[in-house]
């Protein structure tokens, strides 16, 4: 069963939403701001039922009325959750069809309508025109959850007529608890995923349950421990196994970069009681000796160039062989 005491971390953005169902506030229109896997999903899920819930006790939803069971089955008549058939984009026409066209209609059972639209940001200038329409005069039983990582990607109009709660980073020691706690993580690679996820908690479960994230990253480690050795070939063929991995390259770099950031900790305080890579402390330990601290930071800055040029959609082939023999320099 789930409710608003399962959502980790985001105590203002709970608050509020409580005393919205509490007091019978409930906005028409909500933008829940956050990147992707924070839970933006889940809490919209939690705030569905509860408004719908006919047994309600305070804001919490019962989880065993007719409104909850189908809520929890994703069937419930009066939560829509928009669908769109093209990749990476909302059209007028999922807008139109699914929204604009459906509101009129009212609620088949309780007093609301709650329609939720997943990645927001993917809506076209045309959609998020259609939907403003709809935003300026909406009937007083209808509820528009907008689920964004990206709030600067709607227009000013649609984010001035909408209740904006932005989901804030998680605390490390509740990620790190979660992780241990719940999903019986050991801790050390509880350490790990919690430097990844960097207060996204969705983000740490997700690298918690991943066999792709030990695969890549123990290939990640091994370049490291290797690189300084390595001809141009053969870190050519590592850039194309990388390539060939089946997850986000920025995830690949962030891996490096916490490799780098032990490095330097390990420099400045020859202490590893804080390292990420504990368990390589010996090689940590032998490039921290040998690279300079202006040769550190000339990797950790070509790091954040090449993430931001893959971000800008440039050849990714280039990219890291820029940076892996930026690397490669730096421990020779």
């Amino acid at each position: 069963m789930v409710n608003f005491n399962d959502v980790i971390g985001q105590d203002k953005l709970k608050e509020h939403l409580m005393t919205a169902i509490k007091t019978d506030k409930v906005s028409h229109a909500y933008i829940i701001n956050g990147e992707r896997s924070k839970g933006k999903e889940f809490i919209a899920k939690i705030f569905s039922m509860a408004i719908q819930c006919e047994n309600r006790t305070d804001t919490q939803p019962c989880h065993h009325c007719q409104s909850c069971k189908q809520a929890l089955s994703c069937n419930h008549p009066d939560i829509i959750s928009l669908t769109h058939e093209k990749p990476g984009i909302i059209s007028v026409d999922d807008i139109r069809r699914q929204i604009n066209s459906d509101i009129e209609i009212k609620p088949y059972k309780g007093d609301k309508k709650i329609y939720i639209v997943g990645e927001a940001e993917k809506m076209t200038p045309q959609a998020q025109n259609a939907l403003l329409k709809t935003l300026e005069e909406p009937p007083g039983y209808a509820v528009i959850l907008l689920l964004t990582a990206n709030a600067d990607a709607l227009l000013p109009t649609i984010l001035s007529r909408a209740i904006v709660l932005n989901m804030k980073p998680v605390p490390d020691r509740l990620v790190k608890s979660f992780l241990m706690d719940e999903m019986k993580i050991p801790d050390y690679k509880a350490d790990i995923c919690v430097a990844f996820a960097r207060g996204n908690i969705g983000k740490a479960k997700l690298l918690a349950a991943s066999e792709e994230f030990e695969k890549v990253k123990d290939q990640a480690i091994k370049l490291l421990k290797n690189i300084g050795g390595m001809e141009i070939n053969e870190i050519i063929t590592a850039i194309k196994m990388i390539n060939e991995y089946k997850f986000d390259v920025g995830d690949y770099l962030d891996i490096l970069s916490i490799w780098y950031r032990d490095v330097l900790l390990f420099k400045a305080t020859r202490d590893l009681s804080h390292l990420i890579f504990k368990e390589e402390y010996n090689y940590i330990k032998r490039i921290a000796d040998t690279c300079t601290y202006e040769g550190i930071e000339e990797v950790i800055e070509a790091l954040e160039k090449a993430k931001a040029r893959l971000q800008a959609n440039v050849n990714f082939e280039l990219t890291m062989e820029l940076l892996l023999l930026t690397i490669k320099e730096n421990e020779t």
